[in-house]
């Protein structure tokens, strides 16, 4: 069994009394997520935290700043009949800046969806729950 770590980020920004949080659609699987991507996969010795400002930058345009760590996720899944469990890092990261048309071709769609849509809008349930726990985190936004 392979093993592979990842690592992405809950970007909220609060607009006009309102949260948003990023979401991407993948062109390769059309899901809706949370942007993330491989640990250490074009830069060597790359922390969890590097990889996923890294990677929330390239998967959406945006740059945040990390707020608090989440909770991991793991999952298991098959590729080219090898067995891999997956672990992804999260962190919850406050939007500042950046330009949500200018991302790579792995995302077919960025886009800000209201926190009170969040769960209803994302494909995977354990990104809904990271979302939920995220929430419990919303006031250091402030």
């Amino acid at each position: 069994m392979k093993f592979e770590y990842s690592a992405g980020g809950v970007v909220v920004k609060k607009e006009k009394d309102k949260l948003w949080v990023l979401v991407i659609e993948s062109s390769r699987y059309h899901h809706r997520g949370l942007p993330k991507g491989h640990i250490g996969d074009t830069i060597k010795g790359e922390t969890k935290e590097e990889a996923a400002l890294r990677e929330v930058k390239e998967e959406t345009g945006a740059q945040g700043t990390i707020l608090r760590e989440l909770n991991p996720i793991t999952y298991f899944y098959s590729f080219e009949g090898e067995k891999r469990k997956k672990t992804v890092y999260f962190f919850l990261m406050r939007y500042t800046g950046g330009d949500i048309t200018q991302h790579d071709i792995e995302s077919e769609n960025v886009e800000w969806i209201s926190v009170d849509e969040i769960e209803q809008r994302l494909t995977y349930e354990d990104e809904r729950k990271v979302c939920r726990e995220a929430r419990k985190y919303f006031d250091l936004l402030d």
